[in-house]
Parts: structure tokens; C-alpha cells; sequence
């Protein structure tokens, strides 16, 4: 099999619990470094499915990789490649695909409840499932492109994760471990006791029963995971 290329955007936010599934589901991956000076590939078809991970950057940004990687997004969606975005991932996606990025009037930084709509597609990648506790770190979201589905929903941010046939676009963070949640913590400690809102926790609410919630959170990702890797060429 070819291997599952995954973009990286900042070190702390490499794909985790991902990365973990795959080596698990003995599936090959490739870890392309864009915060180390990588370039996006042209071809698609090098790999089996592509993999947007998160960053502090916005799709919206004047940045040099932001438009290859748009292209590289829709030319795998032309060619049945699967495609996963997380959080800037999931924004990318969306961007790629028709959509549109724009700040949200609360940030979500921390663990909230999301919702699943009853609709076919998000019980295809859901089953009976109506909720689910997950993980949040951003500002901005995105509009639904032409064709997707919306599949997850919170209270403060309508669009949290979208399904276009095999392809997966998610405003949350699925792919957490929790070591993942005590670096950005770290890293946003300051920003954390300054921001105001009804959907930003404190660190110390942040990594309450860290353990407990990671590990039901890795049952989550585990099903939409298994479910996109059926798609792999």
C-alpha cells in the first residue's frame, strides 16, 4: 500500500492518536514537516489518502503552501483519494472544496459537548451515537462546501465536522493524546488566563480526568478513522 501522507503544521501538533491508529491498522504514513520547510507534493496519487493536521495559522493567511496544498486537496477529491483534515486541516479542506473560513464570535478551547444531527450520512460515520465529548482549540470555522454533510455540531460553533462521500473535514481535535493536551496548555497558558468566554476552560479544568477522557475520546476517532481508512487505494 502506498503510504497515508501527513501534513504537519507545527510541532506539537503532529497527528497523535493517528498516527497511533495507523501503526496499529499496520498502514504506512509519510509525515510531511511543513513547519520544518517541507513542500507540498504535487501528485496525489504518490499516496493512499491524505492527512491535514492542525495549526495556529489561518487558512485565510498569505502563506506559501496554502494554495499547492488547496490544489493538492482537489485533485485528490477528483481522484477518490481520500482526504482527513483536522481543525486548520478540516478548514483547508473546506476552502479546497467551495467553502469559506471566518472567526467565530467565542473561541472553543478546551473539552464541550458536540452533536450528532440525525441524518444518513452522519449515521454512517457515527451509527446510534448522539453526542460526544471532544476536544476544541480554535477561533474560526467554516461553511459547508457544495455536497458535504454537516456531522457534528456544538453549541457555539455550527459546523464542526463535514463528510463528503469517503472525505472527513473536522473543526475538533479527535486525534488527541495527553500529552498532546498538557503541551498546548503550556504553550497557551497565558492566552488561557486572559481569554473570556463561555467555551474556554481553565488548564486545570483542561486536564480534570485527562486520562479517562482521552481514552473515550480514542474510541471516537477509532470509528471514524475505521471507517476512512476503508477507502484507502
Amino acid at each position: 500500500m502506498k503510504p497515508v501522507a501527513i501534513f504537519r503544521y507545527l510541532p506539537i501538533e503532529g497527528p497523535g492518536y493517528f498516527a497511533t491508529f495507523l501503526d496499529n491498522n499496520h498502514i504506512p504514513w509519510q509525515l510531511i514537516k511543513i513547519d520544518a520547510g517541507a513542500s507540498v507534493p504535487r501528485d496525489p496519487q504518490e499516496f493512499s489518502g491524505l492527512v491535514f493536521m492542525g495549526g495556529p495559522m489561518s487558512v485565510n493567511d498569505d502563506l506559501p503552501w496554502i494554495d499547492s496544498s488547496l490544489a493538492l486537496i482537489r485533485q485528490a477529491v477528483d481522484n477518490d483519494i481520500p482526504v482527513l483534515g483536522h481543525c486548520l486541516g478540516g478548514q483547508l479542506m473546506a476552502k479546497a472544496l467551495g467553502g469559506a473560513i471566518s472567526t467565530i464570535p467565542f473561541k472553543e478551547m478546551g473539552w464541550g459537548e458536540v452533536n450528532i444531527p440525525e441524518n444518513p450520512v452522519a449515521s454512517s460515520w457515527f451509527g446510534d451515537l448522539k453526542h460526544f465529548q471532544t476536544f476544541h482549540w480554535h477561533g474560526e470555522t467554516f461553511s459547508l462546501p457544495p455536497g458535504a454533510t454537516n456531522i457534528l455540531s456544538s453549541p457555539y460553533c455550527e459546523n464542526q465536522a463535514f463528510a463528503m462521500n469517503m472525505h472527513l473535514g473536522m473543526q475538533c481535535h479527535v486525534e488527541m493524546t495527553a500529552r498532546m493536551v498538557r503541551d498546548w496548555c503550556s504553550v497557551a497558558a497565558e492566552e488561557l488566563t486572559t481569554l473570556e468566554g463561555p467555551a474556554v476552560q481553565s488548564i486545570s479544568e483542561i486536564e480534570k480526568d485527562l486520562p479517562q477522557r482521552i481514552e473515550d475520546l480514542n474510541i471516537i476517532a477509532e470509528r471514524l478513522y475505521l471507517k476512512w481508512i476503508a477507502y484507502l487505494k
